[in-house]
């Protein structure tokens, strides 16, 4: 089975001070990798090196065995990765079929939104008219996915795709999600909610302080020991 994404000894900073300290963590093809922790720990940093969006002077960032390190981020997302930032992102006076149509811009504009899209989310098929920011927050979150997805990614990163959002819509996420596990997609997601990820993810990693102290299968993941280090 390919690696898509090995991350080596990465180091990231902001401004004069280390974020993350020598990362090491592997995705493979058509997994589910989850990366956990606690507020503040350097998860969203992580996501945002891999998209070199944050000063990562020195370790390896290989994406389909290409060295992704000192290059800019869009060469980043033509290669393949898909990124739902933590907040979202959507532009709020664009309707939701503009934003959509901004996905395929990575691939120049070139192309077309596929039907696939709109069941994943039928939700948005039945707004498409309307602007991002009339959205509610789980809408909205849905959107950020879907724009990533209009491009067939060969890696979705995801950041917190839970925050702030209903439960109903959460379930929604998650179902998403699966599906996209069938049909072989491979995903890192940076979450908090344990519960989320233990039908969803295949491998997990537990970051603390810039440091990955923690990582296994989710299938033989001692629970108890994961919630301690992910407490707030």
């Amino acid at each position: 089975m390919e690696t898509v994404l090995n991350v080596d000894k990465l180091q990231a900073y902001y401004g004069e001070s280390i974020i993350l300290k020598d990362i090491n963590l592997k995705v493979q093809e058509g997994h589910i990798v989850c990366l956990l922790g606690r507020n503040g720990v350097g998860k969203s940093t992580f996501l945002k090196s891999i998209m070199g969006l944050v000063r990562t002077p020195s370790g390896s960032i290989l994406f389909q065995n290409k060295e992704l390190i000192n290059k800019p981020t869009y060469f980043r997302a033509r290669a393949g990765i898909g990124y739902v930032p933590q907040g979202r992102d959507i532009f709020p006076q664009m309707t939701v079929e503009e934003n959509l149509q901004l996905g395929l811009e990575v691939n120049n504009g070139n192309g077309n939104i596929s039907p696939e899209i709109y069941e994943l989310f039928p939700i948005l098929k039945e707004m498409l008219t309307r602007k991002g920011g009339n959205l509610s927050g789980g809408q909205q979150q849905q959107l950020a996915i879907a724009r990533a997805l209009v491009a067939h990614p060969k890696l979705l990163l995801l950041d917190e795709p839970t925050e702030g959002i209903q439960p109903s819509i959460i379930q929604d996420i998650g179902r998403v999600i699966l599906q996209l596990k069938k049909e072989g997609y491979t995903i890192l997601i940076v979450e908090q909610y344990l519960e989320f990820i233990l039908n969803i993810a295949d491998e997990y990693y537990v970051m603390d302080k810039g440091n990955i102290v923690a990582q296994g299968l989710v299938s033989s993941m001692d629970q108890e020991d994961i919630k301690s280090k992910i407490a707030i």
